[in-house]
């Protein structure tokens, strides 16, 4: 599958984003990596959070004067996919942790939720929308709780591991360490509806 005319940004301060970045071009997207405040400036339809370490991500985010503007573009409809670390970013609210970083997504989630045991693994389950897919898991977290609006697309042993809310994605697992493209594309397809609805609406005014 190719789409074509989409030009997705990738947070590039900590962890495992070039993986995405490799997933996104081989479906012949073109992407570009965000380390500092001017990166923002640049013209994006899709915004990629990757997996790694959420405080250290979000301790850099506010040192590097980009949290509050990154908050601002999501909340004027800019598609976000966070993975991992990334759902965690997303999350308004972290269980047993008074502060939250970006918080745009009405979930609760709870960072490590799977122990040193299961710190990762790997599995298989059915994601709304796309069937079937393999699920890596790192030191994931899962959403505890979703506020309403959000769309609940996936669950392991009855967690909540993947969900929607408008034109936010977040996912506990990791599909860009998979050949399986299926996640990136579904989030690529939000994209381009969105891209659709704001020239409708452009040519409409």
């Amino acid at each position: 599958m190719k789409i074509q005319n989409s030009h997705i940004g990738v947070l590039a301060v900590q962890g495992a984003f070039i993986e995405h970045e490799h997933m996104l071009q081989s479906l012949g997207v073109e992407t570009f990596e965000i380390r500092q405040k001017k990166d923002l400036n640049q013209p994006m339809d899709g915004l990629i959070l990757p997996g790694g370490e959420s405080t250290v991500m979000g301790k850099l985010l506010w040192e590097l004067g980009m949290m509050d503007t990154i908050r601002e573009k999501i909340e004027s409809g800019l598609p976000v996919f966070g993975t991992c670390a990334g759902l965690i970013l997303l999350a308004e609210k972290i269980a047993d942790e008074e502060t939250s970083h970006i918080a745009t997504m009405p979930v609760k989630v709870r960072r490590n939720a799977y122990g040193r045991q299961l710190g990762s693994f790997h599995g298989e389950a059915d994601m709304k929308g796309i069937g079937c897919i393999p699920m890596t898991f790192i030191r994931a977290p899962y959403i505890e709780s979703c506020e309403n609006g959000v769309e609940v697309l996936a669950e392991v042993d009855g967690r909540i591991v993947a969900a929607r809310y408008k034109n936010q994605l977040g996912i506990a697992f990791h599909p860009e360490v998979t050949k399986d493209t299926r996640v990136h594309e579904y989030f690529l397809k939000m994209v381009r509806k969105i891209q659709q609805k704001d020239l409708l609406n452009q040519e409409s005014a």
